[in-house]
């Protein structure tokens, strides 16, 4: 698995010297892993704190549980994916451009990302309020929302794109990118590159100037 940017997980990272971020980082990765060896209800603190090499009551600083500790994992995860997609594109490039390599690239995370996408998808359908409604909403998408409006409204100043409401265009394009995934998941054959181009021609014939 791709760790999220955090030193490697297990009993040597015990006697290592790491500042909060990093320990956080490296305790999150640790219960990316555990999500994928155990799901979510075989996850526990214990298990988590014995893959990252620390004490559980290490864990227990830095989260106040097993919920805060999963709404972290799937922010962070959230964030170390869109930041990974981001560093392949050139920015430099015309924004319509840039929005069809990107759904290149979220096409293929089902792929590269397979442990981190299972982790996450646990999470969200698992985690929960106390009176049984998704503790991870719309909300937890603010962040990928604003930076793909940031994107359209450059499209927009430079031309390639039409005037548009940037939330609802952000909005939907995540959805697309969502239910892509889920799609491209559960329909292996399917050529992931092939289903982002069409997906692409699709969502630029609604936005793109001529």
């Amino acid at each position: 698995m791709t760790s999220l940017s955090s030193p490697a997980s297990g009993p040597g990272a015990r006697r290592q010297r790491l500042d909060e971020d990093q320990r956080r980082a490296q305790i999150i990765t640790a219960a990316v892993e555990e999500l994928a060896d155990r799901g979510y209800d075989g996850l526990t603190l214990t298990r988590v704190a014995e893959r990252a090499g620390v004490s559980k009551g290490l864990i227990w600083h830095y989260f106040a549980g097993k919920d805060d500790l999963m709404e972290s994992t799937a922010k962070a995860t959230m964030t170390s994916i869109r930041h990974r997609i981001a560093g392949t594109l050139d920015l430099t490039d015309p924004v319509p451009d840039i929005l069809r390599a990107a759904l290149r690239q979220a096409a293929s995370l089902h792929l590269t990302h397979r442990v981190e996408l299972a982790a996450l998808d646990s999470i969200v359908h698992n985690l929960r309020h106390p009176d049984g409604s998704l503790r991870l909403t719309f909300d937890a998408y603010e962040e990928t929302y604003q930076a793909q409006e940031s994107l359209f409204r450059r499209g927009q100043a430079e031309g390639t794109l039409w005037d548009f409401d940037t939330r609802v265009m952000a909005v939907t394009y995540q959805g697309a990118i969502d239910v892509m995934l889920g799609y491209l998941r559960s329909n292996p054959h399917r050529d992931p590159d092939d289903y982002a181009d069409k997906l692409a021609d699709i969502l630029l014939a609604g936005v793109q100037r001529g």
